[in-house]
């Protein structure tokens, strides 16, 4: 197996290398309100420390990518970068921020440890190249039309830029309509690149658009599919999670609940630890 490049995130914190714990990517899929996102990212801190994992606050001050032209879009960037800073400095963990436009990657690479490409965006040029001339980590999820040797593609684009913290997520593939499937095959493809894989373990619960005007999902499969993905070697775990899931304003069909993601995590680092010792 290729040696995996370790991604220095912070001063405490990198992602990849060999045989380290896995680093916890968690947050609510929007922003909703100002509250709630305080409320989650020191709730989502506190268990990280009594569990010793190392933790980055994820959330989205726009969701582009939406079914219907009704749906709940967020604050916008302007609004939410600067309670997301504020979150950044009140509380001291750092953040990913996903961006939807090339123009998006400077002003969030203000405020973001790490800029996340959206998988339907991933092979976007424009969009990836600016936020690799950016300089910060960048995460690009794995679109669900690709398999998992085809963001090599991806890898090289970034590298033409001369960034080289680079991140993948799997987060399933598209199996017919409205269904995803994840091929954990894919995650030791992708870490022979060389660089640290992610799994997404909600946005692969999800069905896309099979609730009609919305996208439905299987939250009963997450701890499943989370536990496979662990066992296959990954560096990092992402997880929407919110404290009521059926009333969120994205993706309630398959964020995670708060209060039950205390005793998954203690699951899944027994098995990383049995995988990586």
């Amino acid at each position: 197996m290729k040696k995996v490049k370790e991604i220095q995130i912070t001063e405490q914190i990198s992602i990849g290398g060999e045989n380290k714990p896995f680093v916890l990517f968690a947050g609510p899929c929007i922003i909703e309100n100002d509250e709630m996102i305080f409320d989650i990212a020191k709730e989502l801190k506190e268990i990280t420390r009594d569990l010793k994992l190392q933790f980055i606050f994820k959330t989205s001050f726009d969701k582009a990518n939406r079914s219907s032209i009704d749906s709940f879009r967020g604050p916008g960037l302007e609004k939410g970068l600067e309670l997301l800073k504020k979150v950044k400095a009140d509380l001291e963990i750092p953040l990913l921020i996903d961006i939807h436009l090339p123009e998006q990657a400077d002003p969030v690479a203000e405020v973001a440890a790490i800029l996340q490409i959206p998988a339907f965006l991933c092979r976007q040029t424009d969009l990836v190249t600016a936020a690799a001339k950016t300089g910060k980590p960048v995460n690009v999820k794995k679109g669900q039309f690709l398999a998992p040797w085809d963001m090599k593609n991806i890898i090289d684009k970034i590298k033409k830029t001369g960034n080289e913290k680079i991140i993948m997520t799997e987060r399933g593939s598209s199996f017919g309509y409205n269904n995803l499937v994840v091929d954990m095959r894919g995650i030791p493809i992708m870490r022979e690149m060389g660089y640290p894989v992610i799994f997404d373990a909600t946005h692969s619960a999800q069905l896309p658009g099979g609730a009609g005007t919305s996208t439905g999902g299987m939250r009963d499969s997450i701890p499943f599919m989370a536990r496979a993905a662990v066992a296959a070697g990954i560096d990092g775990l992402f997880m929407e999670v919110h404290p009521e899931p059926e009333k969120g304003l994205s993706d309630a069909s398959n964020m995670y609940p708060l209060y039950k993601l205390k005793y998954l995590l203690e699951e899944l680092i027994k098995i990383d630890q049995i995988v990586k010792s």
